[in-house]
């Protein structure tokens, strides 16, 4: 499947830019499509009409950059600023205030600074006092710990800019390539500070993270069914038609979906989100992600785990287990 159609809290990834997006006034949206099974992301958002947004497909036929992706939208854009936004960042904040800043500014880029842990792992901006000096492509040795994060405000003068521009070593048009060239050339590139959560999801623990936090904001309610001796505790969210058998607890925060059953002696959470039409028996589930279809009986423990749809694990294992399943995977040892 497209990592970014991987759900977070029972959504895809790619869901929450196009909601900060269109929270933000901007309803016409381009998404570069491309790779194995990339017709389901078109089938998932359609022309964007239940997402109160206008939605266009561009294909990129070989994953060439960032950059090759925006040169693709030269006739999308046409002469107008606009907004790049990588479709596996999740961002929670309205970026409302730094479109307008930008509309209004003569500068021909904005770019969005987070600080980071591990500033060898991202782009970094080397700044001095108000000014961008240089953006390094992961650096040997750091001059800031401020990622260039993966939104970016342009102006059609990039187009300009990345026809210039020569393979990276990964044989890729890089964006941070186009935005040092800007620069050389004496472009005017403005930053902003994100201090909200900001997560790149990079890697499994980046997308548990991630799910995690999200689960701890969102309100809670319940529209399943209990029976009796159920323990609950903590923020927890339950679909239509779900169903809690005895001798179960949910420790939250957990996102359950509809039509699940939950059976007893299983403990659920906390951080776990599960997708609709799921079945649990006799295991204990934490900091994890199932997704919908899936079937899990008879484990003693699964932890830090992404679990793709329409899976099956069926077995007796006495330890704690962690697992990273694509769709339709199954394990069956009984």
């Amino acid at each position: 499947m497209p990592k970014q159609l991987l759900p977070i809290a029972n959504k895809p990834m790619s869901q929450y830019c196009i909601e900060v997006l269109r929270d933000a006034g901007i309803k016409e949206i381009a998404i570069i499509i491309g790779g194995n099974n990339s017709h389901k992301v078109q089938e998932y958002y359609g022309d964007g009409t239940i997402f109160d947004v206008k939605l266009t497909y561009i294909f990129q036929d070989q994953p060439k950059g960032i950059s090759h992706a925006i040169s693709l939208c030269q006739e999308f854009i046409q002469n107008e600023k606009f907004i790049v936004f990588l479709g596996d960042n999740i961002l929670k904040m309205d970026i409302s205030e730094f479109k307008e800043n930008f509309e209004k500014s003569n500068s021909d880029a904005t770019i969005l600074l987070c600080e980071v842990d591990n500033p060898k792992q991202f782009g970094i901006a080397d700044i001095e006092g108000n000014t961008i000096k240089k953006i390094i492509e992961k650096p040997k040795n750091p001059p800031s710990n401020l990622a260039v994060i993966g939104i970016y405000f342009l102006s059609p003068i990039i187009f300009d800019v990345i026809k210039k521009l020569k393979p990276s070593w990964r044989n890729e048009l890089e964006i941070t390539d186009a935005l040092q060239i800007l620069l050389v050339e004496n472009g005017k590139i403005h930053y902003e500070i994100v201090t909200d959560f900001w997560k790149d999801t990079g890697t499994p623990n980046d997308i548990l993270d991630a799910n995690r936090v999200i689960l701890e904001d969102m309100a809670p309610y319940f529209h399943g069914i209990v029976k009796d001796d159920v323990k609950q505790n903590g923020n927890v969210m339950v679909g239509k038609n779900s169903i809690l058998y005895d001798a179960v607890e949910i420790i939250g925060p957990v996102l359950m979906g509809k039509n699940c059953r939950i059976h007893g002696n299983s403990s659920i959470g906390p951080n776990v989100s599960i997708g609709d039409n799921c079945d649990i028996f006799n295991t204990n589930i934490d900091n994890s992600i199932v997704m919908s279809n899936t079937k899990i009986e008879k484990n003693k423990k699964i932890s830090n785990s992404i679990i793709a749809f329409n899976s099956q694990i069926l077995s007796k294992d006495n330890e704690n287990t962690e697992y990273l399943l694509g769709e339709d995977s199954k394990i069956l040892n009984k």
